[in-house]
């Protein structure tokens, strides 16, 4: 290899000057712009592209530039202004067709002309801030075209008669109309929104404003939605067709604000036909087509929704304030649950499972169901009558259905204490007499309060069931320990309560049978051998008895009978005939008791097997009772029922309502002690506001009474009022 030092390589420039003729660019211009001509008269095939390139790049290099420009400018604006002409000379419907002929022309020639002043476009044009070829065609086009006076409003009211032919059922040339409005989108937003969008907003929202008035005035509610629901998928497939996609919400908002904003008050009040008549007749498309229409515009659910609570609301009222729907609990509770479920239907259905319709339809029950007072009651004996027979042969799905839709009538009740204290009676009746359908059943729905009001509402509950559990291993254990000498006398079944757990009830005094009343002594002393420290009290009027009774002829009947009822009847084993007065003194039964328990045993058709003198359907103190000989039935056993109303009597109501109110004074004070006792100082008003809040899912506590509570405590030394302040109280540790 050599060593020798290579020299680097250099450029050096011409040693001569180089001369340009003098007429170069005038020449050179010429023949582009000949070019320009061939392209827009179709006769571009001769042309050399690559010759006509290097030209236009020559005079940009030599600083032509401006020369070139202008030229095209002038050149392109001749021939856009014979393009003009014979657009203009168009007749009918031939107009649109040759526009769109020469904008494709006019496009076509435009691409060609970009690429033959490419390097003018890449270089002289950005450094002179000039408008590029492409951008520079379309604005002339605008200018000299679109924007020429006698076609500006000529397009205009062409494409708008057009679109006015489709939406009266007529055929058009939507691709012709895709071309021409996608023509005013390329030369730019502003072109379409000021040359067509405005216009054409303006004139849609005149058409649907006078169709609306037309539709309104010869349509049902149900028509006009369908009316106005089709009108709005029209223009958003027209939009989809031919229009920008931006011009959607606008279009959309304009059929919205024609067609249902302006008419809403009017549609949802229709006589005959409005939102009302659709809820009563469960219309569940229309609903549901109102539902869509009305959300699209501001407050149109809102309106939709005030309506429906409205009507639900008055509904409710006039169905528990009604006297004659009151008289039977259990089929005004299964009004009651009939109306929710076609409400929650309508909802699931119709308004798309909205929260807000269901936090009113919630609301609206809430607000009804506590109108009438004895709600709790009622729901109570809905309860009991499932219970005890109206859930027969049904399965544990449906039985479940049924507790659930209770459970939510019973969180709309604000005294659920009440509704407590009536369970409480109705279910120890129904354990006490065996009459419940199912354990599993009173269970359920023993956990399902428990869930939602806590432990303390049910302990008592559950300890009712303790209670019977308990009692069949005591009653087993009498009969293991006495069963050799008790013999072949009466049979006992013994329940042992427990005081706290059942719902209290008057010992009611009655003289038993002399058998029966040395096996209850005896049964007695078994117990409370077994369990120190006790004490017991036999509740007569809470138990049964299973008698057998021999008639006429050797029939044989087993009388189901309640225990005051089998006292009189055992009466009869030594007589035939006995006087009121004389089985009152012999069972010591209470007049009310004895005379309902005879009017059963006498007075009830099926069920007489005592025959009463004089017959009349009411007790006197002075009629006498016999033993009805030919007492008959196609049954072996007989129940007999004590005559008694379902619903509680007046003064029933009154001591039960009287418990009710004893009861919430401890809860009210026991919540005014734990607030207190975390805050330690507090004004009047708050402290009702936190008892109420913390009473609540059990009851509304009355202001009234929580002042009570607080005079009380404050008497107790549990609360003092502050020396400056008396609206203030403070906590004594």
């Amino acid at each position: 290899m050599s060593n020798q030092r290579r020299k680097p390589f250099q450029i050096e420039a011409f040693k001569h000057k180089v001369v340009l003729d003098p007429k170069y660019a005038d020449k050179t211009w010429m023949i582009l712009e000949h070019a320009i001509h061939e392209i827009y008269n179709h006769n571009a095939s001769g042309l050399s592209f690559e010759e006509l390139y290097r030209n236009a790049y020559n005079m940009v290099l030599h600083k032509y530039g401006e020369k070139l420009y202008s030229g095209l400018v002038t050149t392109m604006t001749s021939h856009l202004k014979e393009i003009s002409k014979s657009v203009e000379s168009a007749q009918g419907d031939a107009f649109l067709e040759e526009l769109n002929r020469k904008w494709a022309e006019h496009n076509k020639a435009l691409q060609m002309i970009r690429d033959i002043l490419m390097y003018m476009d890449r270089t002289f044009v950005p450094s002179t801030h000039k408008i590029p070829v492409y951008d520079l065609g379309l604005n002339l086009w605008r200018d000299n075209v679109i924007h020429a006076s006698s076609i500006q409003t000529r397009l205009l009211n062409t494409l708008l008669d057009l679109i006015q032919k489709e939406r009266t059922g007529e055929v058009i040339n939507r691709g012709l109309m895709r071309n021409i409005i996608k023509m005013l989108m390329d030369l730019g937003s502003s072109v379409y929104q000021e040359d067509f969008e405005r216009s054409f907003l303006d004139v849609s929202a005149n058409f649907y404003r006078v169709e609306s008035q037309q539709f309104i005035e010869c349509c049902d509610c149900g028509d006009y939605l369908k009316k106005a629901e089709r009108r709005l998928n029209e223009e958003i497939e027209r939009v989809s067709h031919y229009l920008d996609v931006k011009s959607e919400v606008k279009i959309t908002k304009v059929v919205e604000k024609e067609m249902i904003a302006n008419h809403m008050p009017r549609l949802v009040h229709m006589e005959n036909s409005g939102l009302v008549n659709m809820l009563l007749d469960d219309k569940y498309e229309d609903l549901g087509r109102m539902y869509n229409l009305f959300r699209r515009v501001d407050n149109g659910l809102i309106t939709v929704r005030d309506v429906m609570t409205s009507h639900i609301r008055e509904t409710g009222k006039q169905l528990v304030t009604d006297p004659e729907r009151v008289k039977d609990p259990v089929e005004f509770v299964q009004r009651l649950l009939d109306e929710k479920d076609k409400y929650d239907k309508i909802i699931s259905l119709a308004f798309n499972n909205d929260k807000t319709f269901q936090n009113a339809l919630n609301s609206s029950f809430e607000y009804f169901i506590n109108l009438n007072a004895r709600s709790p009651e009622f729901i109570s004996l809905f309860v009991d009558d499932k219970l005890r027979k109206g859930l027969k042969g049904v399965s544990e799905e449906d039985v479940e259905v049924v507790l659930d839709k209770v459970m939510m009538l019973f969180r709309y009740l604000q005294e659920k204490d009440v509704f407590e204290k009536y369970y409480k009676q109705h279910l120890a009746k129904r354990l006490l007499s065996g009459k419940t359908v199912s354990d599993d059943a009173e269970r359920s729905l023993i956990v399902k309060l428990k869930t939602e009001c806590g432990y303390q509402f049910t302990s008592k509950l559950e300890g009712m069931f303790t209670d019977m559990k308990t009692s069949q291993d005591t009653i087993q254990g009498f009969y293991a320990n006495h069963g050799a000498e008790l013999g072949e006398g009466p049979t006992l079944v013994v329940q042992v309560l427990t005081t706290g757990s059942w719902p209290t009830q008057p010992s009611i005094p009655c003289n038993l049978p002399a058998e029966l009343s040395l096996l209850c002594e005896k049964f007695r002393s078994y117990y409370l051998g077994t369990h120190t420290g006790r004490r017991l009290s036999w509740q007569t009027n809470m138990g049964t008895a299973d008698i057998k009774a021999t008639f006429s002829k050797g029939q044989k009947h087993e009388l189901n009978v309640s225990t005051f009822q089998m006292c009189v009847l055992m009466l009869f084993n030594n007589t035939d005939r006995l006087s009121y007065r004389e089985i009152e003194q012999a069972t010591e039964i209470p007049a009310p008791e004895l005379k309902r328990c005879l009017q059963s045993l006498a007075c009830v058709k099926g069920k007489n097997v005592l025959r009463k003198e004089p017959m009349s359907k009411d007790i006197g103190e002075n009629d006498d009772f016999l033993f009805n000989d030919k007492f008959s039935s196609k049954f072996y056993k007989v129940k007999i029922g004590t005559v008694v109303a379902q619903k509680e009597s007046e003064p029933e109501k009154q001591e039960t309502r009287q418990r009710v109110e004893e009861d919430r004074k401890p809860q009210i004070e026991a919540a005014v002690v734990r607030i207190m006792k975390s805050r330690k100082v507090l004004d009047h008003n708050n402290i009702i506001a936190e008892v109420t809040k913390q009473l609540q899912s059990r009851f509304l506590p009355n202001p009234v009474e929580i002042k009570k509570r607080i005079e009380s405590l404050i008497e107790r030394e549990f609360l003092e009022r502050d020396g400056v302040d008396r609206k203030l109280y403070r906590y004594l540790a």
